[in-house]
This record gives structure tokens, C-alpha cells and sequence, in this order.
């Protein structure tokens, strides 16, 4: 059982020294993340390999932009709740969105293509599923929703951390639910464009 836990665990240590690194420099943070990001797919399909679709392309995509909107409607809901409440909660969110906001072309291609993707494979196709094996749904979504935070203590921004824990446990129940890293790929990345394009903020 220890020997399974080698793999997944060195990748861990990889991607938070990646991680590290990436916060650096703001302005070459897109570089660096995109890098990562490359990272996180070759570990997770040397692996894992890339895991066959369970689903028709065509209800991946349905229930992927169903569940893209659901959590976007969570968040607005949220916030609009949070907005009025005392703190600086409407300030925190307006300074995440806009240091993760693409910039540039490149950059939004960068995150259809590579970032959201890899994301998706590391924490959903490679670290939840190696956690499956041994722990109940409950406590693998959770660590790993615990895991795929940590990775943004480096950012300084407890926000990001937070938002990164929030969306992986959905994103995970999602995975255990469906069982499909293209209907998980499809959510993240409705969420990312709504959020990111039909702004409430």
C-alpha cells in the first residue's frame, strides 16, 4: 500500500516546488503556471493514462455546462449574500479575479488548453482516484480538495486557497459521481469562462 502512495506523493512534492516558483513573479506568472501545468499532465498520464470516457460526448457536454452553471450561480449567490455582510469580503474577490483574469490571448488559450485541463487531470484523474483505492468517497474528495489548496499557499492570498478548496470538493464529487474527467473538464472550464467573462463584480 505504501508503495502505491510513492508516485503520487513525489508528484505532490513536484508540483508544490513548481507551485513555488510560479509565485515568484506576477509577471511571469502565466509562463510559469502554463509550465506547470505541463508538468501536472505528464505525471498524471505516465501514471494514470488518459481514463476512456464513460459518457457520450454529448451528455458530457450537457451535464458539464449544467454543472459549470450551477456552481457560478453558487458563487454569485454567494457573493451577492457576502457583499452586504461587514468585511472586506467584495474587495478580496475583485483582487482575486482580477490577478487571475487572462490578460492576453495567449493566456486564455493557455487556460482552455493546458491549465484547466491539467488541473483536472492531477487532482480528479491521478491524485482522487489513487485515494479512491483506499479511503472512503468522503475523505478522498476531501483531502484531496485539501491538497489541490495547499498548492496556493505560496500565492499569499488565502482566497485563492479557499476558492481552490471549495472547487475541488465540487469538482470531486462531480468526478465520483460521473466518473469522467471530460464532463469535469467542461464544468471547470464553463465556471472559469463565466466567471471570468459575464462578471458580477
Amino acid at each position: 500500500m505504501i508503495k502505491q502512495f510513492i508516485w503520487p506523493f513525489t508528484g505532490l512534492v513536484i508540483i508544490h516546488l513548481l507551485m513555488y516558483i510560479t509565485f515568484f513573479d506576477q509577471r511571469i506568472f502565466w509562463y510559469l503556471y502554463s509550465g506547470t501545468a505541463l508538468v501536472m499532465i505528464a505525471l498524471s498520464i505516465s501514471q494514470s493514462g488518459i481514463e476512456k470516457g464513460r459518457h457520450p460526448i454529448n451528455r458530457s457536454i450537457f451535464y458539464g455546462v449544467l454543472s459549470g452553471f450551477t456552481i457560478y450561480g453558487l458563487l454569485f449567490i454567494s457573493y451577492q449574500l457576502l457583499s452586504i455582510a461587514p468585511g472586506d469580503f467584495e474587495q478580496m474577490v475583485d483582487s482575486l479575479f482580477h490577478r487571475l483574469k487572462p490578460d492576453q490571448v495567449w493566456q486564455l488559450l493557455s487556460l482552455i488548453l493546458i491549465i484547466i485541463p491539467a488541473v483536472e487531470f492531477f487532482w480528479r484523474g491521478f491524485i482522487q482516484r489513487n485515494l479512491d483505492e483506499h479511503l472512503t468517497p468522503v475523505g478522498s474528495i476531501l483531502i484531496t480538495a485539501v491538497l489541490s489548496a495547499s498548492v496556493f499557499l505560496y500565492s499569499g492570498d488565502w482566497t485563492w486557497m479557499a476558492a481552490a478548496f471549495i472547487g475541488s470538493v465540487f469538482w470531486g464529487m462531480l468526478y465520483y459521481w460521473k466518473k469522467s474527467i471530460s464532463l469535469v473538464i467542461i464544468s471547470h472550464l464553463t465556471f472559469d469562462l463565466l466567471f471570468f467573462y459575464v462578471v458580477f463584480i
